[in-house]
């Protein structure tokens, strides 16, 4: 009897959060250098292949969120409120996401991130990957056919967002900042080419 795609995606969903809990948990228990690949596979109870077969690497191990994280990014713009700018609900995404930094599940993590230069330099080009979805997402709210440059600029410095705000000492803060120094430069290209609708 042939699994139905359903079931089978569901499996798959099952395994890859086994893996990364496991993962996770054991990171936390013994450093992230203590653990190896071969270690956290037997653990989960996945042969080697199963495993990366879900995780191209070490470092992606602990960040399992990475996909939702950009369907989150590109929510922020689509599904925005009416008359709430492009701007101005990417600040309030990215409030959303250095509040999570206080939670207690949070601080443990990146205290985790912090510890291994490769998994800080991991965790800051996670977000710079997603500059062509975003910038998709903001050509297309502009009506244009492929994102242009302001486009593609405008991403890169939102994505840039999280990693300089996540160091500062005031996370809120620097967000504002942020946005306060970019905000103007997406306005005034905006006004030359206003999104569909307006």
């Amino acid at each position: 009897m042939t699994e139905q795609p359903g079931r089978r995606e569901r499996k798959k969903a099952a395994t890859r959060k086994a893996i990364a809990d496991t993962a996770l948990r054991m990171f936390l228990e013994r450093g992230y250098d203590a653990v190896g690949i071969r270690e956290i596979a037997a653990a989960a109870d996945v042969a080697i292949t199963t495993l990366f077969a879900h995780f191209a690497s070490k470092e992606a191990l602990l960040f399992d969120e990475d996909p939702r994280r950009e369907q989150r990014l590109i929510r922020a713009v689509t599904d925005r409120e009416s008359g709430r700018s492009v701007p101005d609900a990417l600040r309030r995404h990215l409030h959303e996401a250095v509040r999570e930094l206080a939670t207690p599940g949070s601080v443990a993590f990146w205290q985790l991130v912090d510890s291994s230069p490769a998994l800080r330099e991991y965790a800051t080009t996670m977000w710079l990957r997603h500059e062509a979805a975003l910038a998709t997402a903001l050509a297309a709210d502009l009506g244009r056919p492929e994102p242009s440059t302001l486009c593609r600029a405008f991403a890169r410095f939102v994505l840039g967002v999280h990693p300089l705000a996540r160091e500062a000492a005031d996370p809120a803060a620097a967000v504002d900042e942020i946005f306060d120094l970019i905000t103007p430069g997406w306005d005034a290209a905006a006004a030359a080419d206003p999104p569909r609708g307006t």
